[in-house]
C-alpha cells in the first residue's frame, strides 16, 4: 500500500520505519491533517493519523475522493474522527487501544513524587549552589488516600503501584474492577465522595460528553484543602480556569498537567521564539506548585514500538479485508 503518514514527529519516524520494514510506501508529512493538507493523501491508500490531526467529516469526504480506504490512528483516542460519517463513506478505521499502561501509570505516579518532594525545585537550587532546605517539606505517601478516577488498563496500574506504597485506595468507574478490591483493598466510591476523601486524585479516565470537564468549580470546591491534582489522562477532563483558580485560591495544593485541552498547536512543537499567547497557560508557568510536561507520559521505547507495530498490523489487517480487533465501529 502507499500510506500518508500524517503528523510524524521526529521522536517516531525510525520506530514506524522499523515497523514498516520496507514493505509499504510511506510519505511521511510533519504537517497535521487539515482541509488546506489532505490532498497530501492523493494516490494513497490509506492513511496514518495522530491525536491533533482533522478528520470531519469534509476532510473524509475528500479522502474517499482521492481514494483513501483506511485510517489508522496511532493513539488509542478518536474523537478526532467522524466515526458515523467514515463508515458511510466505506473507509475502514482502527487504532491503538492498548500500548503501553505501564509508561502512563509510572510517569503519573512520577509527577505525584516530583511535587511532593519538589524535586523540580530542588534541581534548580542546586544549580545555583542553593542546598537550603528551606520551603521543601514533602509528605510521606504512606497512608494517603487516592482517588483514582478510571480504573481501565492505566488506572489499574497506578492502583498497583500505590497499594505498594502504602496508599489507600478509592475508585471510580462506570464499570467496577472487583480485582483492585480483592489485590489492593481498593473501594469503589461515587465521585463526590472520592472528591471529598482524596489526598490525591489521579485522572485516567476517556474523554467523552460526560466526562468533559469533570473537574470543575463545585468538584474542586468539594475536594480537600491542598489537595494534589494530577492528570495524565485527557486535557479536557478539566476545567483549567477553575483549576487555576483552584491553585490561586490554594484548595488545590499542587497540579500535575501532561495533557491541556488547549493543547493544539502549542504541544509537539518548539515554540522557544514564540511569544505565548495563551494566557492560561501563561498563568500555570508561574506557579511552583504545578508541574508541566508536553503530553509526554506515554513516551517510552516499548510505547512507541508498540504503537507503530499495531499501526500496521491494523493497516494490514484491513487491507486484507480480515476483521480487525482493533477497527472502531
Amino acid at each position: 500500500m502507499k500510506i500518508a503518514i500524517f503528523n510524524v514527529h521526529n521522536w517516531e519516524r525510525d520506530y514506524l520505519q522499523r515497523a514498516n520494514n520496507d514493505k509499504h510506501t510511506l510519505k511521511m508529512f510533519d504537517t497535521y491533517l487539515t482541509s488546506d493538507t489532505v490532498d497530501l493523501a492523493k494516490d494513497c491508500d490509506a492513511i496514518c493519523i495522530f491525536t491533533e490531526d482533522n478528520a470531519a467529516a469534509p476532510i473524509l469526504d475528500r479522502l474517499h475522493e482521492l481514494g483513501v480506504k483506511y485510517v489508522a490512528l496511532r493513539s488509542a483516542g478518536f474523537n478526532n474522527v467522524d466515526v458515523p460519517h467514515a463508515k458511510k463513506l466505506g473507509i475502514r478505521m482502527a487504532r491503538v487501544p492498548e500500548y503501553s499502561p505501564y509508561a502512563i501509570a509510572e510517569f503519573a505516579v512520577g509527577v505525584m513524587l516530583a511535587l511532593n518532594r519538589k524535586l523540580i525545585r530542588t534541581h534548580y537550587r542546586i544549580m545555583e549552589m542553593n542546598f537550603s532546605l528551606n520551603g521543601l517539606v514533602g509528605f510521606d505517601m504512606n497512608g494517603k488516600t487516592v482517588g483514582i478516577i478510571g480504573t481501565g488498563k492505566i488506572g489499574r496500574v497506578v492502583a498497583k503501584i500505590l497499594h505498594g506504597f502504602g496508599c489507600k485506595l478509592l475508585a471510580y468507574d462506570i464499570v467496577e474492577d472487583n480485582s483492585l478490591v480483592e489485590k489492593y483493598g481498593a473501594t469503589y466510591t461515587d465521585l463526590d465522595t472520592l472528591c471529598k476523601q482524596s489526598d490525591i486524585i489521579t485522572l485516567h479516565a476517556p474523554l467523552n460528553a460526560k466526562t468533559h470537564h469533570l473537574i470543575d468549580e463545585a468538584k474542586i470546591a468539594d475536594m480537600k484543602k491542598g489537595v494534589m491534582l494530577i492528570n495524565a489522562g485527557r486535557g479536557g477532563l478539566v476545567n483549567t480556569k477553575d483549576v487555576i483558580n483552584g491553585l490561586k485560591s490554594g484548595q488545590i495544593g499542587y497540579f500535575g498537567m501532561d495533557v491541556y485541552e488547549e493543547e493544539k498547536g502549542l504541544y509537539f512543537e518548539d515554540h522557544s521564539d514564540d511569544i505565548l499567547q495563551d494566557d492560561d497557560m501563561a498563568r500555570l508557568m508561574t506557579l511552583r506548585n504545578v508541574l508541566i510536561s508536553s503530553h509526554q507520559a506515554f513516551l517510552t521505547d516499548t510505547a512507541l514500538t508498540n504503537i507503530s507495530r499495531i499501526t500496521f498490523d491494523n493497516l494490514e489487517c484491513m487491507e486484507k479485508g480480515d476483521s480487525c480487533e482493533n477497527e472502531i465501529k
